[in-house]
């Protein structure tokens, strides 16, 4: 007989199995964890070291697993003795998805530093703000990111080490080229490395306009990796998922860029520490992604729905073998029920999965898989999870029963530990052990989560947080704006796009060309609306003074 969910994870974490949990107490939250889950991310590097099987496949170039370790451990050596990085210093990286990231992020967190991943999508100003408000040490960046932020790290004094820089030749000054300072050969130093040390800081959009920087340890990765390695385990022990294996190695793709805690966590790092082959695209186009998954018998692709439904939408889909895939799917964005039926038809083996984690939560959280996903596609999967409580709580933070909706609370092993250098953000979203998403939804009577609204004036376009305030601030910057409402419209491909409505200066006027404009040099592109509307009247607001976003919608764009 097929095994209930719960019933499959109490034979997957029972004791003696690879995913045992226990339970533990800190700081007066009791969490369950991994028994046997590695301390560090280095234990999980350097099991990869002198395995000569294909790692990483990226345009014409393979990498096996030693060939990336080599090249790890000259990194690590060149940052403590070239760079003279020590525990705890910042060392930012700011690339396309090259190999070079994952090289440059196990050698900077082997050595007990932390790894800045800075979203290569950001502005000259933005890029300022990041290398400033962590403090780096060092910046390691491919070439068209060495051009945007050479003047803040020249101001800040940061030096500059460089990827793929020939088209910048001859360097900038302070600029360091990869071939002359990283030397295959070289040890990796020795670092002693325990669970609460921070190792990653990852850059999350705060609604005051400033990013906030997310700050995960050792141990929180290492959990956050075993949980997402589980699922596959409690998945093959209910037998009655539906998902039909393949019978080939696993294979990812990465269509998520690298900076985000998808590609990093749930991808690279499942990928780095159980041997898996990882197919990296330099840019997201959908038939070279057909092309590749056909080539490499891609077996899993963890994207934003929007990547999903351009592979489905394109005119040559049909012609590309895609047997390989038995998992469709990922999470940044809730899937339309449609796209769900669609993933489940179009893929011989492949099915619709959906996850909800939040870069506070290093992407973990309850996940819809299979049968589950197809009879409940609204839903983003079952609560509890095998290390993660989720509760739906009222305004005065407690738990309400089934079916009535509130905000949804989480607490998990897999939590960042805070937010750097800003406390007062750390104290008013975990609170005791648990985190405040700040999204609305509820648990219905068979443990199904559904999110049904967002606290934070927030869109997610395309699987990216794009905060209202931050759009608004640049916008009143140009002289011709009184008042200014951004706000989200739905959107079949992206799920959300940014729109404004402006309120322009009595006897002024403003084109959408004029206005994206202005906002091109200050916002990154996929924060600027691509939907405008002007209008000479006071825009609607509440009692209270605050616009009715709610009501704009339907008066501006119905």
């Amino acid at each position: 007989m097929a095994l209930s969910i719960e019933e499959a994870i109490a034979a997957v974490s029972a004791p003696g199995q690879p995913f045992e949990v226990t339970e533990v107490e800190s700081d007066g939250a009791t969490n369950r964890v991994f028994k046997n889950s590695p301390s560090d991310l280095r234990q999980f590097f350097d099991s990869a070291r002198g395995l000569d099987q294909t790692f990483l496949v990226y345009e014409d170039e393979q990498w096996t697993f030693d060939e990336v370790m080599q090249e790890v451990d000259a990194l690590g050596y060149a940052l403590v003795h070239h760079y003279n990085i020590r525990k705890g210093d910042r060392v930012g990286i700011a690339m396309r998805n090259l190999p070079e990231w994952i090289i440059s992020f196990a050698a900077i967190t082997s050595i007990g530093a932390i790894s800045v991943s800075l979203n290569s999508w950001w502005t000259e100003d933005e890029l300022d703000y990041g290398v400033n408000d962590a403090g780096l040490s060092v910046l390691i960046a491919d070439s068209e990111r060495v051009s945007r932020a050479d003047d803040a790290c020249q101001r800040a004094g940061v030096r500059i080490l460089g990827v793929r820089l020939d088209e910048l030749l001859p360097l900038p000054p302070g600029v360091e080229y990869w071939h002359d300072v990283v030397v295959r050969g070289a040890a990796m130093p020795h670092a002693e490395i325990s669970p609460d040390m921070d190792a990653t800081i990852l850059y999350t959009s705060g609604t005051t306009g400033f990013p906030k920087g997310a700050v995960s340890t050792h141990g929180a990765i290492c959990q956050t990796v075993m949980a997402f390695s589980s699922g596959a385990s409690i998945q093959a022990a209910r037998r009655d998922d539906g998902v039909e294996g393949s019978g080939l190695a696993p294979c990812f793709i990465l269509v998520v860029p690298l900076f985000h805690v998808t590609g990093c966590i749930p991808v690279m790092m499942s990928c780095f520490s159980w041997h898996f082959k990882l197919v990296m695209m330099y840019r997201w186009e959908p038939e070279r992604a057909l092309q590749l998954i056909e080539r490499h018998q891609v077996t899993s692709f963890v994207g934003v729905p929007t990547q999903s439904w351009d592979m489905l939408e394109n005119p040559n889909f049909a012609k590309y073998d895609t047997s390989s895939l038995t998992a469709v799917g990922g999470g940044g964005a809730p899937a339309p029920a449609k796209l769900v039926a669609r993933v489940d038809s179009s893929f011989k083996h492949g099915r619709p999965t959906l996850g909800y984690g939040l870069t506070e939560t290093n992407a973990y959280g309850p996940g819809n898989y299979g049968d589950d996903y197809i009879t409940h596609p609204s839903s983003t999967g079952r609560t509890p999870t095998i290390v993660m409580d989720v509760e739906i709580r009222d305004e005065s933070a407690r738990a309400v029963p089934a079916g009535e909706s509130g905000e949804i609370w989480m607490r998990s092993p897999t939590l960042i530990r805070g937010f750097w250098n800003k406390p007062e953000a750390t104290v008013s979203t975990i609170v005791k052990g648990w985190l405040r998403t700040g999204d609305i939804g509820y648990i219905d009577g068979e443990g199904f989560l559904y999110i049904e609204d967002r606290l934070k004036d927030m869109i997610l376009r395309a699987g990216e947080n794009v905060y209202s305030a931050e759009v608004e601030s640049a916008i009143y910057e140009h002289p011709a704006v009184y008042e200014a409402a951004v706000f989200g419209l739905p959107h079949e491909r992206l799920g959300e796009e940014v729109a404004v409505t402006v309120m322009l200066k009595p006897g002024m006027r403003l084109t959408e060309s004029e206005l994206h404009a202005h906002l091109h040099p200050r916002l990154a592109s996929f924060k600027i609306p691509s939907r405008m509307a002007f209008t000479d009247e006071p825009l609607p607001r509440n009692a209270a003074g605050k616009f009715l976003k709610r009501e704009m919608p339907g008066r501006y764009f119905g």
